[in-house]
């Protein structure tokens, strides 16, 4: 086997660079997608109301995964849309059959939080 050293930062500085590539992805999909901006505002109603209701810890716990969940999804549907968008701007089937799927995925997420609210909330 051979030994290939460490690229880059390691340690605490690798952490601290991680962290603000994440910052930057955060900042990057709140300007440039209305999605996201839309799911922030869906998340800043839903996350405060899960604290309002009467449920145990573990189904406020599982209300407020289904949320961020979305919000993950809705990351890799936007990084999907650029990667596809930087290749080529013409129209392809494969792009729109990866820019559909990345759609479908978010809608997915979208029912599975009208699920889990759903059957905690109604029983």
């Amino acid at each position: 086997m051979v030994f290939h050293p460490p690229k880059g930062r390691t340690g605490l500085a690798r952490i601290m660079a991680a962290a603000a590539y994440s910052r930057d992805g955060l900042l990057a999909a709140f300007r440039g997608e209305a999605a996201f901006r839309q799911l922030v505002a869906l998340h800043a109603v839903l996350v405060p109301l899960s604290f309002f209701c009467p449920v145990s810890r573990g189904e406020r716990a599982l209300m407020i995964a289904a949320c961020l969940l979305s919000f993950i999804v809705e990351l890799f549907n936007s990084a999907i849309e650029a990667v596809v968008d930087r290749i080529s701007a013409e129209r392809h089937p494969l792009s729109k059959n990866a820019k559909d799927m990345g759609s479908a995925a978010q809608s997915v997420a979208l029912i599975l939080i009208a699920a889990v609210w759903g059957v905690i909330l109604l029983g």
